[in-house]
C-alpha cells in the first residue's frame, strides 16, 4: 500500500550548504566536462557571439590560436554548471548578486574543463537567515592550466532561514 505525503514531509534527496556550511578557507572540485563542436556552434547562435574569431578556423588562426576557439561567456557558463550540478546550492542559493571574471588563456573546442572552488567571504546578510558568500572558482583545462578565474558573490539561505509569506 502506498501512503501520500506533502511536499513538507519528504525531504529532499539532495540539499545544498546554507551559508554556514561554508567557511572561508572551503575548497572543492566540480566534475569535468569537454567543450564540443555543437557546444560551440549552439552558444554562439543563441547568443548572436558571430565574431569571425569564433566561426572562422582561418580568421583565429591568423590571430595565433591553435583550434576552434571559444568564448569566455561558454567557458564561464560551462563551469557554472559544473558548480551547479554539484549540489551545492541546491535549494539554499537565493541570490547572483555580484561577479568579477578575468580569462586567463584560451579555450578550444575539445579542452576538458573542471572547476575549484574555494570560499573566501562567508557573513551573515543584513537580513535574518541569510548570508553573502564569495568564492574564488578557477577553471582549468585538461592540462591543469588556469583559463578563467570568475569571483561570485551569492546570497544564501541559512540554518534557520524562513520564506517570507505569500
Amino acid at each position: 500500500m502506498t501512503t501520500q505525503h506533502t511536499t513538507t514531509e519528504v525531504p529532499p534527496l539532495v540539499r545544498g550548504l546554507t551559508y554556514e556550511e561554508m567557511p572561508v578557507g572551503q575548497v572543492f572540485r566540480t566534475a569535468r566536462r569537454t567543450v564540443t563542436e555543437t557546444d560551440l556552434v549552439n552558444f554562439v547562435t543563441w547568443g548572436g557571439f558571430t565574431e569571425p574569431l569564433f566561426w572562422d578556423a582561418t580568421h583565429a588562426a591568423e590571430g595565433g590560436y591553435t583550434g576552434r576557439l571559444v568564448p569566455g561567456g561558454l567557458t564561464y557558463c560551462l563551469a557554472e554548471g559544473l558548480v551547479l550540478q554539484t549540489n551545492v546550492l541546491h535549494g539554499t542559493g537565493l541570490a547572483f548578486l555580484h561577479m568579477e571574471l578575468d580569462v586567463l588563456g584560451p579555450v578550444y573546442v575539445g579542452d576538458t574543463l573542471y572547476a575549484v572552488v574555494e570560499t573566501t567571504g562567508c557573513r551573515p546578510s543584513s537580513k535574518p537567515g541569510r548570508g553573502v558568500v564569495t568564492s574564488r572558482i578557477t577553471v582549468r583545462n585538461q592540462r591543469d592550466e588556469d583559463v578563467l578565474v570568475y569571483c561570485p558573490v551569492r546570497l544564501i539561505r541559512g540554518r534557520d532561514y524562513e520564506a517570507p509569506a505569500p
